[in-house]
Formats: C-alpha cells, structure tokens, sequence
C-alpha cells in the first residue's frame, strides 16, 4: 500500500526508529521559513474556549481583500481536502468527472465519497518546458473537470488562455491552484478572476504550502454565491478552528505584507529550483523533468531503459534519513518516478550529497541488488 499524500513525519519516524525532527521530509512541498512573528503570536493567543464563528466573517474578509472580491465569492475551509469533498459532491451530481492522470489521488477520495464516476484523461509523461503551456489533451466534452494548476505531481504550469474555452466544454470546472502562489508569475495563470462570469467554476486554494502551516489546515474556494451556500449546508459547524483562522487572519490582514511574502517564496522557488534541476540533472540515471512549482519528478533511466528508484528512496531513508515521494500512488507514474519537494539551500545541498553518495560505486551496485 502506497502513501496518497507525502510528510507522514509520524509513520515514518515510527518505522525507521527515530525522531521525526531527525527527518528531512522532501516528501511534503512545503516552504522552509518560518512564520512571520505576528501569525506566531496570533497561534499562542487565539481565543480558544469560545465557539469559533461558524460563518469565518473576519478570515473571509482578509481573503476577499485579497484578490479583491467580494465576500460572498470565497469560503474559508479545513484546509483544501475538506473543500475538495463538497466540489466532489457537486461533481458526482452532474454525472462523470474528468481527471488528469498522473493527478493528485484526493480527487478520487472526494469523489468516492459521493459515489462519483470518473474516467481517466492521460498527460503525457514528456514535456520540454515548466510553462506556462497550453493544457496538452484534447479535452472530449465532460460533465465536471478537475484541473491542478500546476499541476501535481509533474510541476507544468497551464496557461489562462488554454484553460478558459474548457469552461464552455464541461458543466463544472473545478481548478486547484494549492500551489499557484508559489511560482514567479503565477497568478498571472490564475482562473480567480473568470469566476464572476462563469457559475460553472471553483478555484480551491491552500495556505498550507505558502506559509508551511500543513498543521493547521487552512484552505479556501473561490467561486459563485450560489454554490458557496449551498456547501455551508452541507459542511461541520465548524470546519475552520479558531487557533487557524487567527493564523489566517494574521498573516492575510495586510495584502503588502503578504504580497511581499509572496515574493520572497517566489524568488526561493525560482532560485532552488534552477540549482537542484542542475545538480540532479548531473547524477547518473536520474532525469529531473522541468517544473515551474516547489517540487520536482525526476525519472531513473538506464541505457533508455525505466530504472526503479525505490532502492535509491529507500536508501535516503535509512542510511540519510531523508524522505522522498513515492509516485506510486499517483495513476500512471511507477517505481521508476519520485517527487522531490525543495528544502532549504542547506537542505536541497544535504539531499544531493545524499544521492551523489548513493549513486556512486559500489554503493550503486547495491542499489541494483
């Protein structure tokens, strides 16, 4: 059984007989800073014995400011899964859902909820550029699409122009754009700004990997009145704790302050990404694949041949304690693929050290026993 999601700190402490702060975890794509002083505070002083607000009035504020919408277009959540599971309820309604494989496998978990139908739509697991790129398939006529803007687990970025003439093509489009804040000029991509026109759309965003608060589950949908209401029907009382829309609102109160945050994960997504495609790009078997996000898949290749990596990830973890994704478990992709999430400077240099002494003789000849 193959983990759906990366950073199990926990499970993976567990089995390799450590502490999980002993762990280096590229499995999760995270930011490696940490949070600005004043969401610090907000977290140890958060007003806990009270109820929170079941209608998140404030945190809904500070992310309509955001983007400069109105209130009623954007629903706080726990985190993005929660809101996936109510955009999947919607889906199931309007029949089969279309998924891009390799795709992220919380879509299927959402639909299974409802007993959504689904069929596969494959992406090609060859690509040249980190985008943006016009969206590759052809896209048949759908009842609901789901779109990972960029996409997870390859990195490609699609471009607006691409995506928007999906929108007359499929009942319902549901675009989860959980990294998008992450990569330069990313938001020049985003479909936030069509969703006033189009009632058939939903953007679900995350903070979790912005601000590197996977702890805390915060997340939010961007979509038309109408709908949003209707998921407030249907969702917990309280799907937002108190401790995390404090934190939210902390770090969202002031758009310049987060537009330079912004900036300053931008430049590390930019700058990490160039050096860690280069340096594992010069190890023997490995093709890193371009990405425009905080993560990256490289392939293992042999004489033309799929190589698996598992040995290599396996030996990362106990000789290095160092965690990579497994790709199993996302459609299409096999032993030969992981994902590696970026990590500080000091951590990506920890990582290539890691596989450059995995990968050289004789250890490589054990790799391949």
């Amino acid at each position: 059984m193959f983990e759906a999601h990366g950073g199990n700190l926990a499970a993976a402490a567990k089995r390799l007989g450590c502490n999980p702060s002993q762990l280096l975890d590229a499995s999760a794509s995270l930011v490696p800073f940490g949070l600005p002083w004043q969401a610090r505070l907000s977290a140890l002083t958060a007003a806990i014995r009270p109820y929170p607000d079941r209608r998140h009035v404030a945190l809904g504020d500070c992310l309509a400011d955001l983007h400069r919408l109105p209130p009623s277009v954007v629903l706080p959540g726990n985190g993005a899964a929660e809101l996936f599971t109510w955009a999947a309820r919607d889906a199931a309604e309007q029949g089969l859902s279309l998924l891009p494989q390799p795709g992220f496998a919380d879509y299927i978990r959402a639909l299974a909820c409802w007993g959504g139908g689904l069929d596969a739509l494959s992406l090609p697991l060859q690509w040249s550029s980190p985008g943006p790129s016009p969206f590759p398939p052809p896209v048949p006529r759908a009842t609901a699409l789901w779109i990972t803007n960029p996409h997870n687990p390859t990195g490609q970025l699609w471009s607006r122009a691409s995506l928007e003439p999906l929108l007359g093509r499929c009942s319902l489009v549901i675009c989860d754009e959980a990294f998008l804040p992450l990569v330069p000029n990313g938001e020049d991509q985003s479909l936030i700004p069509l969703v006033s026109e189009h009632a058939n759309l939903v953007v679900i965003r995350s903070l979790t990997k912005l601000y590197g608060i996977a702890g805390l589950r915060l997340g939010y949908a961007v979509a038309q009145p109408e709908r949003l209401q209707r998921w407030t029907q249907w969702r917990d009382p309280w799907p937002v704790n108190a401790v995390a829309s404090a934190v939210g609102q902390a770090l969202l109160r002031s758009p310049e302050r987060h537009q330079a945050w912004m900036q300053r994960v931008q430049r590390w997504t930019a700058q990490e990404g160039v050096w860690l495609h280069r340096q594992l790009a010069a190890l023997p078997g490995i093709i890193p694949m371009p990405s425009a996000a905080n993560y990256l898949l490289i392939r293992g290749e042999r004489e033309g041949k799929p190589w698996s990596l598992q040995p290599l990830r396996e030996a990362l973890e106990t000789r290095h304690r160092i965690l990579l994704r497994d790709c199993r478990s996302f459609e299409g992709l096999d032993e030969s693929w992981l994902r590696i999430g970026y990590q500080s400077h000091r951590g990506n240099r920890r990582i290539i050290q890691a596989m450059r002494m995995e990968l050289s003789e004789p250890r490589r000849h054990r790799l391949d026993q």
